[in-house]
């Protein structure tokens, strides 16, 4: 049906039945999946060696998303591919569609706001109004 479908994740309920009903469309057929997790940007200037220890910080709760991301979305005939950013979860996720040309996107309606908020009206709505492919939000 796909072949290459994005689930933006940030841990909320919504993105992780999202990332469960885009692992259903993907076994499907042999779709490419791509994981999106956006971590919010630090601001630069508080220093190198303060820095480095929060940005590792935000990628191991970005990984740790991503886990619970491939969890939900089980196992897949095709590839799961990871995509760690740092953004806003909605550029991140247009970005992401843009580059690899992908054909539905699939996100929660709200979100948690710690690491990459997906609250409709803001992320959700800035996907859905940007995006040049489909975009399925779920409750």
């Amino acid at each position: 049906m796909f072949n290459k479908i994005i689930v933006g994740i940030d841990g909320s309920p919504q993105s992780l039945r999202a990332a469960a009903a885009a692992g259903d469309l993907a076994r499907m057929g042999d779709t490419t999946l791509f994981i999106v997790v956006a971590y919010e940007p630090l601001p630069r200037n508080l220093g190198e060696s303060i820095l480095q220890p929060l940005i590792a910080e935000q990628i191991i709760a970005a990984e740790e998303l991503y886990d619970r991301a491939l969890i939900e979305c089980g196992k897949i005939q095709g590839t799961i591919v990871k995509e760690i950013m740092e953004g806003p979860p909605a550029e991140a996720i247009l970005a992401v569609a843009q580059t690899r040309e992908v054909e539905l996107i699939v996100m929660g309606t709200r979100g948690l706001g710690k690491l990459a908020s997906f609250v409709l009206g803001s992320q959700s709505m800035k996907v859905v109004s940007e995006s040049t492919c489909p975009v399925l939000l779920v409750k």
